[in-house]
């Protein structure tokens, strides 16, 4: 058996243990044999090891002629640099001494017929933990784990990637700096662990000496290609190490083998942080870094648009999990190449992946680097558009409209990305700003895409209008649209895009009171975001389940659903649908009677959507808030917001954010005596759901229905406007 394993990771430590419990299985001897220091023959080394007498001939006769009989352990220590000469003596001793077991620990494999490789890995991030606090304890006796050291301690031990050779040198400076200094001075690790123990062999008392070990055991090819693999973060593939860094596959198995390269289960190579690091040094020494940075970033820009491409389609899982695997590699390339055409390229994925922040810091700071000759070059127009798409994804507190106009101004004469711009800054954040503006908009974008006969953009811009038509009543067109857009997007394959056209879809049977069709479609586009890993979507068909729970009188599972919905968008500091969950909770809390809860909740986000143009939010806000106060019997509050709430959904040319404010309406004047008035504004209220095509369900009808019995009550002999509905 071969114990390999990259350079201090302890396979001597676990060789030596294994040795000294096996005594019992092997009773004719133990031996270990150290090979680090071996300049003389493999054999002659063992068999001084062994006591024989040198009587010269062959010594492979000599140790196989004393091994022959017996049942022993040969455990052969640090064979990689002379792993030919171990291999051949290892075979010829086992094929004539069958009682004998042998142990190795080397680097890379032996090679030999049978022979067992059990690759040590380095420790587990607890293991890590445990070790270096043992050892930084022993050598500052006032240190201790606690809840201001531990996060430090954890960060040590993965940037030392848990080896132990290099945590125990680390260990050995905690009396000095501290595990704070140490964690944040590790990017000058080489000469932070120098001379950190003189105790050991010469190459294990400092970092730099135990991969300086490994480093001098490769041959030209294999130093070309490690040093040329540092370029790369977070690991690369097959086809990158060879594209960037002209690393043949054979070269790479060969550092794979000699423990410096690790592939991972997802084929994937990669470099520990420290033998990263230390080939950086050695890139640099070689006076090529520059060129392989550039093309490093060549490299990962031709795939990140590659991908765009494909992330509109059937193949749109596949591509997010690839760029996933890349992030750090695509980070890393914006910093060495053209960094606002490598944003463009990741625009679409943030935007699925639901990474609003990190888009939007990706775009500035690409903008603010770039000097072109032309400011307003297509690249950093599109640029623009993205930012400020992001950023009203983020949750700034900024007019959403003086967003899109500043970003769409400067678009020229190139139609089709203007189209694409007006669209997608519609799209995002749709209910906020100017709703007629951004409804002109997606009309306009959805000409040029049909004229182009683009059928994605046509069925996204499709799904968005629909939403439109819904806002302001229509709810033929906004089926229409959204159905024509399922259609597209289904024979497209396109997940994303159904998930669109399914919310419209999933609104709309809301409304016309079909619970059981739109809780259908919240939860098929439930898992689709779930596979996805979009989080705010996930949290919006949270919360789009949590209202059809909430009207089939289920509170406590509209609850639960609404609370989990909150805790999603917040973990991914997703504000839209924060500010979605939170309104939900409200009107949960309304239903059971939880009037101060209530309150609470639906006040929470006012602010945030005053902030950004938000105004069909605070207009149903304050209805609601209105519906509060009424339950409370404060005519006067609840009459000012609905009177409030009433001059926002006029200026929206909603219908049924109208009937709503007016049913609110009739409740504060019931509640004041004004018996006709209220009648009347409920009859106008009924009269506009009807005109919508969309009367108030009966799951809705609790407001409606207290309003009703109260008039009813205060004048026995009825009054006009009253009629059932």
């Amino acid at each position: 058996m071969t114990l390999t394993g990259p350079g201090g990771v302890g396979k001597t430590r676990l060789a030596l243990e294994t040795a000294a419990r096996s005594t019992a299985d092997h009773p004719d001897g133990v031996w270990v044999v150290e090979l680090a220091e071996t300049t003389a023959d493999v054999a002659d080394t063992v068999a001084r090891v062994l006591g024989l007498w040198d009587e010269g001939g062959d010594p492979v006769d000599r140790l196989a002629r004393a091994l022959r009989t017996r049942r022993s352990l040969l455990v052969l220590d640090n064979c990689e640099h002379v792993v030919q000469r171990v291999t051949e003596l290892a075979g010829r001793l086992l094929a004539e001494a069958p009682g004998l077991r042998i142990l190795a620990t080397s680097r890379e494999p032996l090679g030999l017929p049978g022979e067992r490789l059990q690759i040590v890995p380095p420790l587990d991030l607890p293991g890590a933990v445990r070790l270096f606090v043992a050892r930084a304890t022993a050598a500052a006796p006032g240190f201790a784990l606690d809840e201001t050291s531990a996060p430090w301690v954890d960060a040590i031990c993965r940037r030392l990637d848990g080896l132990p050779l290099a945590l125990e040198l680390a260990a050995t400076r905690v009396r000095a700096l501290g595990v704070r200094a140490l964690a944040t001075r590790l990017d000058d690790r080489f000469r932070i662990l120098a001379d950190g123990r003189n105790v050991g062999p010469e190459r294990q008392r400092t970092l730099r000496a135990m991969i300086d070990w490994s480093w001098e055991l490769l041959t030209v090819p294999e130093r070309v290609a490690l040093r040329r693999l540092a370029v790369h973060a977070g690991g690369c593939t097959l086809d990158a190490a060879e594209t960037v860094g002209d690393t043949g596959a054979a070269v790479l198995a060969r550092l794979v083998d000699r423990s410096l390269v690790v592939r991972a289960d997802d084929d994937r190579y990669r470099l520990l942080e420290s033998v990263a690091a230390y080939s950086l040094e050695r890139l640099q020494q070689a006076g090529e870094e520059d060129e392989f940075r550039h093309r490093h970033a060549r490299y990962y820009t031709d795939l990140a648009e590659r991908a765009a491409k494909r992330l509109r389609g059937p193949e749109q899982a596949e591509w997010l999990d690839l760029l996933d695997r890349e992030a750090a590699n695509l980070a890393t390339a914006r910093a060495h190449g053209d960094a606002v055409r490598l944003a463009n390229a990741q625009g679409w994925y943030w935007y699925l992946r639901g990474r609003f922040g990190e888009a939007r810091s990706a775009f500035a700071s690409a903008l603010r680097a770039d000097t072109p000759a032309s400011p307003a070059s297509p690249a950093r127009v599109e640029a623009a558009a993205w930012l400020a798409a992001f950023t009203m994804l983020s949750g700034e507190s900024t007019d959403s409209e003086q967003l899109r106009q500043a970003a769409l101004s400067p678009h020229g004469a190139d139609a089709f990305a203007h189209a694409k711009a007006e669209w997608f800054l519609s799209h995002v954040h749709w209910a906020y700003g100017d709703l007629a503006a951004n409804e002109k908009r997606v009309d306009n974008a959805l000409a040029e895409f049909r004229a182009r006969g683009d059928r994605w953009h046509t069925a996204a811009a499709l799904a968005t209008r629909a939403r439109f038509a819904l806002g302001h009543g229509d709810l033929p067109a906004a089926a229409r649209d959204a159905e024509t857009a399922m259609s597209i997007f289904d024979e497209l394959g396109d997940p994303w895009g159904r998930l669109e056209a399914s919310d419209a879809l999933a609104r709309h049977a809301e409304i016309t009171g079909d619970l059981a069709a739109a809780a259908r479609h919240h939860r098929a586009a439930l898992r689709v975001a779930e596979d996805l890993r979009m989080w705010p979507q996930v949290s919006f068909r949270l919360s789009g389940l949590g209202r059809a729970a909430l009207l089939s009188g289920d509170l406590d599972q509209a609850r639960d659903l609404h609370e989990r919905a909150l805790d999603l968008a917040g973990r991914h500091a997703a504000r839209s649908a924060q500010e979605f969950a939170e309104i939900g909770l409200g009107l949960v809390a309304r239903a059971s009677g939880d009037l101060d809860a209530a309150e609470t909740h639906l006040r929470a986000w006012i602010g945030w959507l005053r902030g950004i143009g938000g105004t069909a939010g605070v207009v149903f806000a304050h209805t609601q808030l209105g519906f509060v106060a009424e339950e409370r019997g404060d005519a006067e509050t609840a009459l000012a917001l609905h009177t409030e709430a009433l001059t926002g959904a006029r200026a929206l040319g909603d219908p049924r954010a109208v009937a709503l404010a007016l049913e609110g309406l009739a409740g504060a004047r019931s509640l004041t005596g004004h018996h006709e008035t209220a009648a009347a504004l409920l009859t106008e209220a009924a009269a506009l759901r009807e005109s919508t095509g969309a009367p108030l369900p009966p799951a809705e009808h609790r407001d409606v229905d207290r309003m009703t019995t109260r008039l009813r009550t205060a004048t026995p002999g009825g009054i006009t406007g009253t009629s059932d509905r």
